[in-house]
C-alpha cells in the first residue's frame, strides 16, 4: 500500500484550501456561531489522554452548552455510566474538540480549545434540571471556532426520513453484553429495564 507520511505529500494531492475555508476560523464565538450553539441539542466531545483518544456523545435540551462569553463555553456533565473517560482525559490533557450538530441543518460547528472541570456549587446549581444539578461542568476556553460545510450531512442523508434505520435490525445493548459475557450480563432483561432505568437517571 502507498502511504502518505509527510504533509508535503498531502499538499501535492489536495492542494491548498480556499480562502473561505481559512477565514471562517476564529478563536471566539461570533453572534452567527452562537446561533448554532444555542440551537444544538447534541455535541460530540473529543478528548485525549495517556490511554488514547475518546469521543463522547453529549445531548440535552437545545442550548445546553452555555455561552459564558465570547471565549468561554460551559457544558454540564449529566448522568451517565460513570466511566468518566472524557473527564479523566481532561484532567490530564486539557485539549478538547467539540462538534455541534443541529437537527435539520447541514452545517455543523467545530470548536477546539482547552478545558477544565469545575465543581463550583453555584455553577452546578445554575445547570440544575428538575432540581438535579450535574456533578461537574466542563469549561472550555475556545482556541478555534469555525463551521463545517454540509457535504458530509448531504452525503449521509443524516436528517432524511428515508435514511432512518429500523432499530430492530441492529443488536441491542443487551445483545452486546450477553455476547461478551456468555450470557452472564445483559440480554432481554437488561433491554427491558433500560427505559425505566433511564427515566430515573436522565438528569
Amino acid at each position: 500500500m502507498n502511504r502518505i507520511e509527510t504533509v508535503e505529500q498531502l499538499a501535492a494531492i489536495y492542494g491548498e484550501p480556499g480562502r473561505p475555508s481559512l477565514i471562517k476560523e476564529i478563536d471566539y464565538v461570533t453572534p452567527h456561531y452562537a446561533a448554532f450553539i444555542k440551537a444544538s441539542p447534541f455535541v460530540a466531545l473529543a478528548t485525549s489522554g495517556p490511554e488514547g483518544l475518546d469521543c463522547s456523545p453529549r445531548g440535552d435540551k437545545a442550548g445546553f452548552v452555555r455561552i459564558h462569553d465570547v471565549r468561554i463555553l460551559m457544558m454540564p456533565d449529566r448522568r451517565g455510566n460513570n466511566r468518566v473517560d472524557s473527564l479523566r482525559n481532561i484532567v490530564r490533557d486539557p485539549q478538547v474538540g467539540l462538534l455541534f450538530m443541529v437537527p435539520g441543518s447541514g452545517s455543523t460547528l467545530r470548536v477546539n480549545g482547552k478545558a477544565h472541570i469545575s465543581i463550583d456549587e453555584d455553577l452546578l446549581a445554575s445547570f440544575a434540571v428538575d432540581g438535579k444539578a450535574p456533578r461537574s461542568v466542563i469549561v472550555v476556553e475556545t482556541q478555534a471556532v469555525y463551521f463545517q460545510c454540509a457535504r458530509a450531512i448531504v452525503r449521509s442523508k443524516l436528517w432524511s426520513s428515508e435514511a432512518q434505520v429500523d432499530p430492530k435490525t441492529l443488536p441491542t445493548p443487551g445483545d452486546v453484553l450477553a455476547a461478551l459475557t456468555n450470557g452472564e450480563v445483559g440480554g432481554k432483561p437488561y433491554d427491558d429495564a433500560w427505559r425505566e432505568r433511564a427515566r430515573k437517571t436522565l438528569w
